[in-house]
């Protein structure tokens, strides 16, 4: 028999017994806690990135901001890439492609493949040109309604692999007509009469203000990074450099863009899409690229994809690849 007593030594037991268990588990969640709060504060720290302002120099009063940058990469876009690099060494081990860089940039936050590599932007430049002729048009009121002829032949070196419409000789044209030859058709022979009635001091402005190296107006060659590229894309679309009258009509220019063979192939039919591409190289070696915005409902996101490889189709293939997989992504987001 039991007795009272020893029952209420055996409560007593229990009670005690489970007071200590409850404080040492208390204890135990809380030491535990406190790391995980120790970790995540100590891994904030370590990834704690400063902030580039880039702004317009050379006013006397103000300092417009063209834009606001995080100097470190994004981890949210660490998965997509890791599937372009992906991408990219299966097109260089099987399909002959040299190298290719992608600049992508979703909701504020920015990744890069291969930022060092260096290319010929082909027709890209035609974008600093527009920009370019924008900002004469904002110091000259009515310079987009000059008229220019085309009177003598204009011989184009470069061998075009999409070709699209072209100015006609003997015809005149105002600048708004060869901008839109230019941008639209990538129209080669536009561009140099818009060439020819461009200030290079305003182009090579442009290019100090966006903090891109300056080029030399006597050089044949400029070379771009995909970085630097993006941001004369970027300066359109954040309309902090150009009136927004005009960034506006540069969008729409670029929204009518006739080149379907590229980052178009990978995102779903009637996509909202502004974008200019690019090509260049030689008979050794080939260049595509392609820089675009892509819009998703009120969102969308910047795109630059430069290439280098042996043949012109697989170059595309390889944007278009590159295309799928990041709309992919960031409209799963």
């Amino acid at each position: 028999m039991i007795s009272l007593n020893s029952k209420k030594f055996s409560i007593i037991q229990i009670v005690l017994v489970s007071t200590i268990f409850s404080l040492f588990t208390c204890g135990t969640v809380y030491y535990w806690l406190k790391k995980q709060n120790e970790q995540a504060i100590i891994s904030n720290s370590s990834k704690y990135c400063d902030y580039n302002i880039k702004r317009i120099k050379g006013l006397k009063f103000v300092k417009p901001i063209l834009w606001v940058d995080e100097n470190c990469e994004s981890d949210n876009l660490a998965g997509t890439k890791r599937k372009i690099s992906d991408i990219i060494e299966k097109y260089k081990q099987f399909n002959g492609v040299t190298c290719a860089s992608v600049y992508l940039r979703a909701n504020s936050q920015w990744t890069i493949v291969n930022e060092n590599e260096k290319y010929d932007p082909g027709s890209l430049f035609k974008v600093p040109v527009l920009i370019t002729i924008l900002k004469m048009d904002e110091d000259n009121p009515g310079f987009l309604n000059k008229v220019i002829d085309y009177n003598i032949p204009i011989q184009v070196e470069k061998n075009v692999n999409y070709p699209s419409k072209t100015i006609q000789l003997g015809k005149s044209y105002t600048v708004k007509e060869l901008l839109t030859y230019m941008i639209k058709y990538s129209d080669n022979v536009a561009t140099v009469l818009l060439e020819r009635n461009m200030k290079t001091e305003t182009l090579q402005k442009l290019f100090s203000d966006v903090g891109v190296e300056v080029p030399n107006a006597s050089s044949s060659q400029y070379l771009f990074t995909v970085r630097d590229y993006s941001f004369f894309m970027r300066t359109i679309f954040n309309a902090g450099y150009l009136t927004i009258k005009n960034s506006e009509y540069a969008a729409e220019l670029l929204s009518q863009c006739d080149f379907k063979d590229g980052i178009e192939k990978g995102i779903p039919p009637h996509t909202k899409i502004a974008h200019k591409f690019g090509e260049a190289g030689n008979e050794v070696e080939k260049q595509l690229h392609e820089s675009a915005v892509v819009f998703l409902n009120d969102k969308g996101y910047l795109i630059t994809v430069m290439t280098k490889g042996k043949d012109m189709k697989t170059l595309s293939n390889l944007i278009g690849e590159i295309s799928r997989t990041v709309y992919n992504d960031v409209s799963s987001k």
